[in-house]
Order: structure tokens, then sequence, then C-alpha cells
């Protein structure tokens, strides 16, 4: 019985998936796609628009906002996730890094493959986050503010005022030609800004396609001061090719990891 409630279910989620993919598709495709019949299509649409999922018409289905919101923050995960899978290929053994409260960011943390690493951070998540045993995990300190566990004030300035680190891997709430890198929380600031500016080889600023040319409050940096920035294939190509005109080295990355570095 269990197994047979999972296969339906199963199956309901691969029809939603489908008409997300493909809105408008009719019964008849669906039931020849998954071989069943016209009327467990019919029996399977209507359990998911019972749950607001889609919308039916009369030989099909359109999905309702509700998937496709679910979708697109599937997709922005996936793309995050991407991002930091190839940040972490740019480590190398003995480096130090410093890495502020971006979950992208700290998400490197798992797929970091080499020895002798050391993070600084001041990114109070890291307490509770998967890393190999070859990193060594440093916190600055400083006042713990939620619901990011992001670590700020003096305390954790002047402890950053005391290291230099390889590289800095930055993440934003936005990243725009006019307005430079921003974040949503002006008491990370000077956190983000100390760490670029303390970063004695190379800053990746992190920057899903969702953060392409859109800003927050309060700026960490100007444009001038980006050197090189990971984003995924979503991100526009307008946007790309301007940061490319100005000096950026944009890395794009997709399913199969690397896309381009220019």
């Amino acid at each position: 019985m269990k197994r047979e409630r999972a296969f339906v279910e199963n199956r309901r989620q691969r029809i939603l998936d489908k008409i997300i993919s493909n809105p408008g598709i009719h019964v008849d495709e669906l039931a020849s796609l998954f071989e069943v019949s016209a009327i467990t299509i019919r029996r399977d649409l209507q359990y998911l628009e019972d749950r607001k999922m889609l919308t039916r018409f009369y030989g099909g289905a359109i999905p309702a906002e509700r998937a496709l919101e679910g979708s697109k923050q599937d997709i922005v995960e996936t793309c995050r996730e991407q991002i930091a899978r190839y940040a972490a290929t740019l480590v190398e053994d003995g480096d130090s890094l410093f890495i502020n409260t971006s979950r992208t960011a700290l998400q490197m943390l798992q797929y970091i493959k080499n020895q002798n690493v050391t993070v600084i951070t001041n990114n109070g998540r890291a307490i509770a986050c998967d890393h190999p045993d070859g990193v060594n995990v440093i916190l600055t300190g400083g006042e713990l503010r939620y619901p990011k566990e992001a670590m700020v004030g003096e305390f954790a300035e002047r402890n950053l005022l005391k290291v230099y680190a390889k590289k800095a891997f930055v993440g934003c709430s936005g990243i725009s030609a006019e307005y430079g890198v921003t974040t949503e929380n002006a008491n990370e600031v000077n956190l983000n800004e100390l760490m670029i500016r303390r970063a004695a080889q190379t800053v990746y600023v992190l920057a899903d396609h969702t953060k392409i040319e859109t800003r927050s409050s309060f700026r960490t940096c100007g444009i001038d001061r980006v050197t090189h920035l990971i984003t995924d294939e979503l991100a526009p190509k307008e946007a790309i090719d301007m940061y490319r005109e100005r000096g950026i080295q944009v890395h794009q990355v997709g399913k199969n990891d690397l896309i381009e570095v220019r």
C-alpha cells in the first residue's frame, strides 16, 4: 500500500514538473508520456488543482503561481549550489580564505578538497557546517545577529584588522554597474569591505542571476573594486557583457560546472 501511494505521488510530481516546463500540455499527451489512461491523468490533475498547484482547462492544465514560485526557488537554490561547487575549485592547498555571511559562500566549505586550508569567517552558521578534515575554520567573534547568525561589530572588525587572507569569497544581496556590491544589512558593510581590502591575492564576488543588476540598501564597494564575479548561466547577457567591458573577469557556471570564464 505504501509503495503504491509513493508511486502515485511520484507520478503526480512528475506530471506537475512536466506542466511547469510545458504549460498547456494536453491530457492525451500526458497519458501517453506516463503510460496511464486519460482518466488517471484527469484524476491526478484534479488532485493537483485541489491543492492549488495548477489550473485545469478543457483537455489540459497550466501551472498555478504557487507551483511556479516553488519551481523558481528550486532553480535558484540549484544555481547557488553550482556557484559554491565551482568556487571551491578555486581554492588551493595552503590557502587562507575570507568568507562572509553569505549562505552560498559558506556552502563552499563542504566542497573544498584541498589540504591545510584556513577559513576566516564572521558567519556563525559555520559552527554547524560540515567541512573536510583539511579545512580549519576561525570565527571572527563579535556580536551575533539573527536571523543570519552574523558576527558583527567593533570586536569582529578589530580581529579582522589583525589578519590578511590570500583570497576572499564574498556573497552579496545585489551587484550592479551603477551601485556596485550591496547588502541588506548595514552592520555587515564594514566587515565585507575589510575582507575585500585585506585579501592579498584575489577577491571573488558570488552572485546568482537573481542578484545581477539589482541593488540593496547599503553599499559594500563600488563596481570598480570587483575583479572576479562568479555567477550562473541564467545571468542576463547584457549585464555580463557590461561587467566584462569594465575589466571584470566573469565566471559563469551551469549544470556541467564551468560554462565560461572571460
